[in-house]
């Protein structure tokens, strides 16, 4: 655009917003890392397993993996200790706004939290469904109950409505998914 006195404006350019958010997964690293540092919980995320096939040296202090493999399918994605239960969970983001598809998550993760559940332990799932920016948290034994009584290839959002519980976006801790477990799971026992 020009201006009297040959002064020239550019138009104003498209800014994109598509990044603007945290990732579901750096959100709940943070949380644990609050957790962590206010002696609240315990909570770590677990490396993928990996089996390195060739570095490239370029020198002594800086290499690179050029190829690696994973050695046996991760379980899942966090562990450990809250008020002496050990928790274990996995954590979801996707696109869609009316189902999460069961493709999402692999058979050995759904047994892991299973096998976690049954030895007393508090199993759930923590999916975050991007185009309502809504994030939920699923109990493993809710989330099992619909994947071994329905023929289903996702599950729907009206039933994690009803089973599952929202996770409040907070400021600090960003997804404070143990006020839930204070709030079912701590509730239930005492």
């Amino acid at each position: 655009m020009k201006y009297p006195g040959g002064l020239k404006k550019e138009s104003c350019k498209s800014i994109d917003y598509s990044n603007r958010g945290m990732k579901l997964e750096s959100e709940i690293n943070l949380t644990n890392e609050y957790y962590l540092e206010n002696d609240i919980a315990v909570i770590y995320k677990k490396p993928t397993p990996i089996t390195v096939n060739k570095v490239d040296f370029k020198n002594r202090l800086d290499c690179v993996i050029t190829e690696a493999h994973y050695k046996v399918p991760s379980t899942t994605d966090y562990n450990g200790i809250y008020r002496n239960k050990y928790i274990d969970f996995e954590a979801k983001e996707i696109n869609k706004s009316t189902s999460f598809p069961l493709s999402n998550i692999h058979s050995h993760q759904i047994s892991h939290l299973k096998k976690i559940f049954n030895h007393g332990g508090i199993g759930f799932i923590i999916i975050r469904f991007n185009k309502l920016n809504e994030t939920y948290l699923i109990f493993i034994e809710d989330f099992l109950f619909y994947f071994e009584h329905n023929n289903k290839k996702s599950l729907p959002i009206e039933y994690i409505k009803e089973k599952g519980f929202i996770i409040k976006d907070k400021y600090k801790p960003r997804i404070d998914y143990l006020e839930i477990l204070d709030n079912v799971c701590f509730e239930r026992m005492n």
